[in-house]
């Protein structure tokens, strides 16, 4: 099996800054205060759907993205399709701020695509670095490559996870094979591939599992038992991510 190409990464503050991230994410929304509060007291971490809870922003919150490098017809293509998940969440993205703004896109073509997590792109400890990379892009790709990546790591800068982590799931997967192939491919430890691809978080808060979510990472047949696949084919957003999310950042009524 060929390495699955345009795979993305939720990028997490390192282990020094995790006691930093939980007190911005408060200072940012009170409203994560009971999500950060159930990790205190060893509960399961309060998720919906398959969503960060402890990573909100404010409803109504005006987003401000940077591009910090990368082609300008690139640029051009990446916003529209970014401002899609505004027709459905209460949450705005202002494009062509400064240096300072909560997202910081880079175009690195070294390190794939990958995002932070919701309120994790403003923590002041990563001023001045990227919280979102889009590195596959060129003016040239495809259209529907543009859509898969840009509504898919925005998707976590809102704070949405990769749907595949549902416990509802259900995915066969084959451990030792999966750890294998990520091992080769894209040289990840063995814990950093347990918590992207395998892990499943311990609560039983969660949306049905949606093999139509622009959240969703493919799952080959080689990586599973009993040929169990989902081909990578979502580029758009589904019914379900729409709604999802309009109940994670709702309008005012």
């Amino acid at each position: 099996m060929e390495a699955l190409q345009g795979l993305c990464t939720i990028v997490k503050p390192e282990t020094a800054l995790q006691d930093f991230a939980e007190q911005h994410a408060r200072e940012v929304n009170p409203d994560n205060e009971l999500a950060l509060l159930g990790d205190v007291l060893g509960e399961p971490q309060v998720k919906s759907g398959v969503f960060n809870t402890s990573r909100r922003w404010p409803h109504g919150m005006i987003l401000r993205v940077h591009f910090m490098d990368g082609d300008q017809a690139v640029h051009q293509r990446v916003e529209p399709i970014a401002h899609e998940w505004s027709q459905f969440a209460n949450i705005q993205f202002q494009f062509g701020a400064g240096p300072d703004a909560e997202i910081r896109i880079a175009f690195n073509p070294q390190v794939g695509s990958w995002s932070y997590m919701g309120t994790d792109c403003s923590l002041p400890q990563l001023a001045g670095k990227p919280t979102m990379n889009l590195g596959w892009l060129r003016a040239d790709t495809p259209e529907i490559e543009y859509r898969r990546v840009v509504l898919h790591e925005f998707g976590h800068a809102l704070g949405l996870l990769h749907e595949h982590l549902s416990p509802v799931a259900d995915i066969p997967w084959d451990e030792g094979k999966v750890i294998a192939y990520y091992q080769r491919t894209n040289g990840w430890s063995e814990e950093y591939i347990r918590s992207n691809v395998l892990a499943i978080p311990a609560s039983d808060r969660y949306t049905e599992f949606d093999k139509h979510s622009i959240m969703l990472y493919p799952v080959p047949r080689e990586l599973t038992k009993g040929g169990y696949e989902i081909p990578w084919s979502n580029s758009e957003l589904s019914e379900t991510d729409k709604q999802f999310i309009a109940e994670i950042y709702p309008f005012p009524t």
